[in-house]
């Protein structure tokens, strides 16, 4: 037998030298900065700001709103297409304006070159309600369409009708001044994106599929240039979405026999039932870092401090470290796990009644790897206990697949950015929320999103919240980055 190998205290800080030298010698190989300079071909658009602007607030006052339980009503939506019409009438006389599903536009701009694949650029038409018990804190109506202090303020102008909008609103320009693309574009305008998209953007991507369309991209909401939002980076960034997680709702239910509260049994419906919630939050599922979150780290990595930078580009050592850090906030939470979110919780008719049955929802958040068919599993597992009934609600959606951080959809993405804000780094990223790009998978290679509004700590409060709007300035780029886009993907 072979005696056992002494390692001594030389060898050992030897080991811990040649692992410190491995470390920080990948921290200083760092990539250089991510700031690029501006790209060539940039004319900016002729536009009446002020009018197009007004066209904007008209758009923000007619209500489109998706409820729990319905999409927009059929009226709200023909008004709403109807204003459409009457301010952008070459877009609708030169274009082919359909209907799909509920509601749902598509606009057909026919390319001179029909070998190319086409390029679509979303948006989708419905809002999320007011709530009524807030509605006095508004400081202005939130149907108003106000312009006031800089900002287009009312319900739908960030989320999302600014795209839509300026959409529009750049074709329109391009027309008159004479644009006619060399690919076909597409403008796809969903319904129902608040209510998970099944009577929106599910039709327009089932009529494209009959027609046999297949697009190299689509460009959707889910990006933007944020700004304080990344620990540790100072100044704008352009987050691309190249990717987004899925979505489950998990109904939890437990019946019980009731009878009055004067003798209650040693738990009521409501004990059994937050004891598993409890549970859930008590057991999350276990964060990782899967290849998008580690794409946007590796571009922010020129850009954050040395400690930090150390941990990024060292990740096949500290990435329990990086995890750790990251799982710390919401944000970071958010790209690391499927996270798991109590959203509502109801049981009981009277104060001296117990209640028959205590029903809850919990809305999961899904990380690519993972699956609905996994959370269940994990949902059953945490909870354990036969006395509750585990569902999943009827709205879900598996993560979607990333594109390629090197498609042509990117490229075209990237070299627009560096036009209309030159020196701004571009950062792909996973979005953790739901868009109708997810539906266009199966009728295009790359699905992308980015809308070029500024969201800050102050301002992302805004979306599905009080005082919704967006800055004047903001609207006016997405216009612009709108006709650029359009120019440089089929110019």
């Amino acid at each position: 037998m072979k005696k056992p190998v002494k390692v001594g205290i030389g060898g050992l800080l030897a080991v811990l030298a040649v692992l410190a030298l491995v470390v920080l010698g990948r921290t200083w190989a760092t990539p250089g900065q991510a700031v690029v300079a501006a790209a060539g071909g940039y004319v900016p658009l002729r536009l009446d700001e002020a009018a197009a602007v007004r066209r904007f607030a008209g758009a923000v006052r007619l209500p489109t709103v998706s409820t729990g339980d319905a999409p927009p009503s059929s009226r709200d939506l023909d008004a709403f297409h109807a204003y459409l019409a009457r301010q952008f009438p070459r877009v609708h006389g030169e274009l082919r304006v359909e209907q799909a599903g509920h509601g749902a536009l598509l606009f057909t701009w026919k390319g001179r070159d029909p070998s190319m694949a086409p390029i679509i650029l979303m948006a989708h038409q419905d809002t999320v309600p007011v709530d009524p018990d807030t509605r006095g804190r508004w400081s202005r109506d939130p149907w108003s369409g106000a312009v006031a202090d800089g900002v287009v303020w009312g319900r739908g102008a960030l989320d999302d009708k600014a795209s839509l909008v300026s959409i529009l609103e750049a074709a329109e320009q391009l027309l008159q001044q004479g644009f006619q693309p060399r690919r076909t574009l597409y403008f796809a305008f969903g319904s129902d994106e608040e209510r998970g998209g099944q009577d929106g953007a599910a039709a327009i991507v089932n009529l494209l599929r009959q027609r046999g369309v297949h697009a190299q991209m689509v460009l959707d909401e889910g990006g933007a240039y944020t700004n304080g939002l990344m620990p540790g980076v100072a100044g704008d960034l352009a987050m691309v979405g190249i990717a987004e997680k899925g979505y489950v709702s998990v109904r939890l239910t437990v019946q019980a026999a009731g009878g009055h509260s004067s003798q209650p049994p040693p738990q009521s419906a409501i004990g059994i039932l937050g004891q598993a919630m409890v549970r859930l939050e008590a057991n999350q599922m276990p964060p990782r870092l899967v290849p998008t979150t580690t794409a946007m780290l590796d571009a922010l990595a020129p850009l954050l401090p040395f400690p930090a930078r150390m941990a990024v580009r060292n990740r096949w050592l500290l990435g329990s470290v990086l995890t750790g850090r990251l799982s710390r906030t919401p944000a970071g939470n958010a790209m690391v796990r499927t996270t798991t979110a109590e959203t509502t919780f109801n049981a009981g008719v009277k104060d001296n009644v117990l209640p028959t049955v205590a029903t809850a929802t919990v809305n999961f958040r899904i990380l690519p790897g993972d699956s609905v068919a996994g959370v269940l599993h994990h949902v059953r597992e945490a909870v354990a206990d036969p006395r509750v009934t585990i569902e999943p609600g009827s709205e879900r959606n598996e993560p979607s697949p990333a594109s390629p951080i090197d498609g042509e959809g990117l490229k075209l993405v990237r070299q627009t950015i560096r036009q209309v804000a030159p020196g701004v780094p571009v950062v792909p990223y996973l979005v953790t929320a739901a868009t109708d790009a997810s539906h266009y998978v199966p009728v295009s290679t790359e699905q992308l999103r980015f809308v070029p509004y500024h969201l800050t700590p102050a301002t992302i409060g805004r979306f599905h919240g009080i005082d919704e709007g967006i800055p004047v300035g903001d609207y006016l780029d997405c216009v612009r980055f709108a006709a650029q886009f359009m120019r440089n993907a089929a110019g």
